[in-house]
């Protein structure tokens, strides 16, 4: 969130000896590798989405049995008196640091980050724009993660951080302000034994689709800040079409929200006309940047507005809230943590998983098979199934990529993936699933590389493979990467800038090449992967679809999967195939003849040499 200064030192002093015989109790093993990855970074959570072990940013936030059990960390959070979202213990070993970065995403317009240290040293340094400062333990701290900053640890010791991320009420920012000119007193918040604090959490936090209002606010901030890097008068003139661009937007989303609002009928619309911007953006070039910290603007947009303008999976405004159950928190509760509803372990009978390499089609293929009541699925890509556990993160112990084999799997985790997913699981018309034997859709790209690891996880799993010709291919998976909206690792080690889509073995080879080879390695080391892994399967838990043919025929080739998985061709699915097949919800540019051709020039050089692996995918079955 923009701030009126870098850092601004609220008047607050905690106990901080107190907090470290809190977070001291904590388990060891609760302390998890930090989400981005980053070397010498991990973190403890206490509020996440539905209180479970996630980095999720959207949906219903609860406290975790980690702060239910920390009673000063609860009076902590309880004394600012506003609705906290994601908060975690941040841990930064020795030597070790935060890059260089800008927060730029959704999130983070309406959130300002709250630090209070708990375990620190002067060596500890924190640099937001030009300004550095030290937190000393037990100061609260909030500082503008709009501008570039960083975090240097120059001790010998972990610094312990609580950080935790609120859009503050009206009290909070008077305070805030007042703090910043100091006209306010200091106050020391010292530990009350005994006393009971309720903590309230967010309940609702992304929308269905984004009001217009939303989208002006969003659009219009960003374009005050935008500056073209042309000089003179071609500066100008691309500013100009930048605005015409984005004024366009917002009217055509003002248009179609009075006529479909958030319903369901209204979204193939929105994403279209998502879509239209996005392309239109990325058509003005790398020169367009955000004054204050140099990020291109189409990379803002996307994270922005392209990733959170549209999510069906959540309810509409019309739909019954949540139970508030954080903000109604106990005594009782901080001793045990809340009671959960009860949710049926299924039978998963011959799960139907779609493999893929990244943008190439698999989303609209699983969006029509999940229109039969036939199917279950997780509600959209699974990435939280495995990489909520910390071990199977790239950078933990032998995981270097998004591969996996069998040998990682074992029964504790089978038995835990298999309740996660039970607990996701919706039918066709978004309702939970209540059954004692389902059979499952999955699709998440990732997923390409862990065949074997999911063939452990469900040995009678039926495999379907999509592949896409290369040119039109790479050039999406180009596109992808240029919008900005598909960064899956925002901070690799040992990579320059954010990582997009996933992470074959081999990435580290990458490093410094241009991006149509790295979006060609993703593409041949997928396909590659995939047909490797389920040649070692019987041939009838294969079938093949190329994209090409879904296009053409859709209902011939959905007829052919339902015949190799055991499904019924039933009305649902007659009617998804009968005409045009809408866009996808990962659509990046609308469907059209010939549309690689715009990146020909850098892909065409690179044909020949997959010219092997093209054979075998035109003779696999």
């Amino acid at each position: 969130m923009k701030l009126e200064a870098p850092f601004i030192k609220l008047p607050f002093r905690f106990d901080a000896a107190r907090l470290q015989e809190e977070i001291a109790a904590l388990p060891a093993d609760a302390w998890v590798r930090h989400p981005n990855n980053l070397d010498g970074n991990s973190a403890l959570r206490l509020i996440t989405v539905g209180g479970g072990e996630n980095d999720d940013v959207a949906g219903a936030m609860a406290p975790t049995p980690h702060l239910l059990a920390s009673p000063y960390l609860q009076q902590v959070l309880a004394h600012f008196g506003v609705v906290w979202s994601r908060s975690r213990l941040m841990k930064l070993g020795p030597g070790a640091t935060v890059p260089m970065h800008t927060d730029i995403n959704y999130h983070w317009f309406h959130r300002v980050r709250l630090h209070i240290p708990i375990v620190t040293t002067p060596d500890v340094k924190f640099f937001c724009d030009d300004q550095v400062v030290h937190m000393a333990q037990g100061e609260s701290w909030i500082f503008d993660n709009w501008r570039v900053h960083k975090v240097e640890n120059h001790s010998d010791i972990e610094r312990v951080h609580l950080v935790a991320d609120t859009t503050g009420n009206s009290r909070f920012w008077d305070m805030a302000h007042a703090a910043a000119t100091g006209d306010i007193a200091p106050q020391t918040v010292p530990y009350q034994p005994g006393a009971r604090v309720g903590i309230a959490t967010e309940q609702h936090n992304v929308y269905r689709v984004m009001p217009p209002s939303e989208v002006d606010d969003l659009l219009r901030d960003l374009v005050e800040e935008t500056v073209s890097l042309k000089p003179g008068d071609a500066g100008g003139e691309e500013m100009g079409r930048y605005q015409r661009v984005v004024y366009g937007f917002r009217q055509d989303w003002r248009q179609l929200w009075s006529l479909f609002a958030d319903s369901d009928r209204g979204v193939p619309h929105y994403r279209k006309r998502l879509e239209l911007l996005l392309q239109q953006v990325q058509a003005l070039g790398d020169d367009l940047r955000v004054r204050s910290n140099q990020m291109p603007v189409l990379r803002v947009i996307g994270q922005r507005i392209g990733t959170y303008a549209v999510n069906p999976d959540v309810p509409g405004m019309g739909a019954s809230a949540p139970a508030a159950t954080a903000a109604s928190a106990s005594a009782s509760a901080a001793q045990a943590p809340a009671a959960r509803p009860v949710v049926r372990t299924p039978d998963y009978d011959r799960p139907v998983i779609i493999v893929a390499a990244p943008r190439s089609g698999s989303t609209a293929l699983f969006e029509t098979l999940a229109v039969t009541p036939q199917l279950h699925n997780p509600g959209g890509e699974a990435h939280w199934l495995v990489e909520g556990f910390r071990m199977f993160l790239p950078g933990s112990p032998g995981v270097d990529s998004n591969r996996l084999t069998a040998d990682r799997l074992t029964p504790e985790i089978a038995l835990a993936m298999k309740s996660r997913l039970a607990g996701k699981l919706v039918d066709a018309a978004g309702q939970p699933a209540d059954a004692a034997s389902v059979r499952l859709l999955e699709k998440t790209p990732k997923n390409a590389l862990r065949i074997p690891f999911f063939d452990a996880l469900f040995p009678d799993a039926r495999f379907v493979f999509l592949w896409r010709e290369p040119e039109e291919n790479i050039s999406s998976i180009i596109d992808a990467w240029r919008a900005g909206g598909w960064v899956t690792y925002p901070n690799l080690p040992g990579w320059d800038g954010p990582w997009s889509l996933l992470l074959p073995p081999g990435w580290p080879s990458l490093k410094g090449r241009p991006l149509p080879e790295v979006a060609a390695y993703q593409w041949a080391t997928t396909n590659q992967t995939i047909m490797d892994d389920l040649e070692q399967l019987p041939a009838d838990r294969r079938h093949v679809v190329r994209y090409s043919d879904f296009l053409a025929d859709p209902a011939a080739v959905i007829r052919g999967v339902c015949d190799f998985a055991g499904l019924e061709f039933d009305a649902a699915l007659s009617e998804r195939t009968g005409g045009d097949l809408p866009p996808s919800r990962h659509t990046l540019t609308p469907p059209e003849a010939g549309k690689w051709k715009k990146n020909a020039a850098e892909i065409e050089p690179l044909i020949p040499g997959l010219a092997p692996l093209l054979a075998r995918l035109r003779a696999f079955s």
